[in-house]
């Protein structure tokens, strides 16, 4: 195990924000993070990997410690922060590495995998979704946005943005919700009450759909590229169901799906067996 080590680095004048531990000659495995957290959800996982592998853990666009410029200065879109963390990748010399993806992590990373399929190695798939029957009723009142961009059904959606549904999101399917740790949920409250970042993620939000418009493009890189994939999903994800994962295996009938018993955010409970599955698939 290694130390972490806390950087920020100038992307074409955006600063991103990133976590690293690691040999720097070591396999590279790029981390990248969901809604509405930060590369502070991958705490635990990183230090039971460091030995093995170069982590690199960046926080997104508009979340953590990374920069969020205004709205009128930056378009917060997933194919916008996808340019972002692709010249991040780009500036950091990174020309080969494997994914780890979680929920906004995942459209983001097949994002770059589509643009550069000749720099990734492999892909672990933690409760990020590419196939329409992984996603729940859950996304029906984003759907109504995408739908009718109206501002009735914006505001609709600010509830998403409480603490109780962090706290949800954090907690649901969890069989002991005393094991999850109130550092996660309650720094990424914090992260949510910046002045403006409501409006951010609402606009990401209704942006998603340009997400499900793409799963064709990433069945197709799959299909083509079969690149080695795990999808180690918590099985109660009230957002991304377990139909979600095993589809990865229609198109890549060499996937590797295994599912842990927790909820959306499973490092919360299962990070030791989410490493070691990891550095399993990819001593293989």
């Amino acid at each position: 195990m290694s130390h972490v080590h806390y950087h920020a680095v100038d992307v074409d004048g955006f600063k991103v924000f990133y976590r690293e531990a690691g040999r720097v000659d070591a396999p590279v495995l790029l981390l990248l993070h969901g809604f509405p957290t930060s590369s502070h959800m991958f705490r635990d996982l990183i230090p039971l990997l460091s030995g093995r592998f170069r982590l690199i853990a960046p926080d997104l666009p508009g979340f953590g410690q990374s920069d969020m410029p205004p709205r009128e200065k930056f378009e917060y879109s997933f194919e916008r922060m996808t340019d972002v963390i692709d010249r991040f990748t780009e500036v950091l010399g990174l020309d080969r590495f494997a994914l780890y993806v979680f929920d906004y992590g995942a459209p983001t990373g097949f994002r770059i995998a589509t643009r550069h399929p000749e720099r990734i190695t492999a892909i672990v798939s933690q409760n990020g979704n590419a196939y329409e029957e992984g996603l729940s009723d859950g996304w029906n009142p984003i759907r109504a946005y995408w739908k009718d961009p109206s501002k009735a059904n914006r505001e609709a959606l600010r509830s998403m943005l409480a603490p109780e549904t962090t706290y949800f999101q954090y907690t649901h399917g969890v069989v002991d919700p005393s094991s999850v740790s109130p550092d996660g949920y309650t720094l990424d409250d914090h992260y949510l009450a910046r002045p403006g970042a409501d409006e951010i993620q609402l606009d990401l939000f209704g942006d998603y759909k340009s997400n499900i418009a793409l799963y064709p493009e990433f069945q197709a890189y799959f299909r083509t590229h079969r690149p080695r994939f795990l999808a180690i999903w918590g099985k109660n994800d009230p957002f991304f169901l377990p139909p979600g994962a095993e589809a990865f295996k229609r198109d890549m009938p060499d996937a590797q799906v295994r599912f842990v018993d927790s909820g959306h955010f499973a490092l919360e409970t299962h990070a030791k067996e989410i490493a070691e599955a990891i550095a399993a698939f990819l001593a293989d």
